[in-house]
């Protein structure tokens, strides 16, 4: 009869050696040097195609407010969003409250609203803020080449606008002389 536990056979088939346990963990990180770039790349492009969707929702509630209210284009951002049950010219309730409270930041992007054009004649009653004849809003990464590289704007026109450097638009004439979305 043998005895098996100090022979050679018994010790190989007792589990992995190293170098074959080295080998896995080359092959595990050679597919996660591929994979992590492509699905930074994914993450940026969703948060690029949520910040073209919120601009474009945040353009179409600017439209309504003026026809709702009476008030031309909202005041601010936040006369977009607010929480309630009722809704005015203060807070219309008409944008997701991410995108109308500070910070402003939703999917890695910054969104601001400002009014141009000076402010609307006659101010209906009960509107603490008079709303504005035309605005400027803007999408713009929150870090650049992070969780986006395109910025967008948009102005009453309601044509989105980007820009391949990341950077704010700091007017409607800069927004209108950039591209267009198509």
């Amino acid at each position: 009869m043998r005895n098996y536990s100090n022979s050679k056979s018994a010790r190989r088939d007792s589990g992995f050696s190293l170098i074959e346990l080295l080998i896995v963990v080359a092959i595990i990180l050679i597919i996660a040097a591929i994979a992590i770039p492509n699905l930074l790349r994914s993450r940026m492009a969703a948060n690029q195609a949520s910040a073209v969707a919120n601009l474009r929702t945040v353009t179409t509630a600017s439209v309504s407010y003026w026809v709702t209210y009476a008030n031309g284009y909202p005041p601010s951002l936040d006369a977009l969003g607010g929480a309630g049950a009722a809704a005015n010219c203060d807070r219309a309730i008409l944008v997701d409250e991410t995108v109308t409270l500070p910070p402003y930041q939703k999917s890695g992007y910054q969104f601001a609203y400002a009014g141009t054009s000076g402010n609307v004649a006659v101010s209906p009653p009960g509107c603490t803020n008079p709303g504005f004849l035309g605005y400027l809003a803007t999408a713009t990464p929150v870090t650049n080449h992070v969780t986006g590289n395109i910025s967008y704007c948009s102005s009453e026109p309601g044509i989105i606008h980007f820009d391949t450097s990341g950077a704010v638009a700091p007017d409607t004439a800069t927004c209108t002389a950039l591209p267009t979305i198509q």
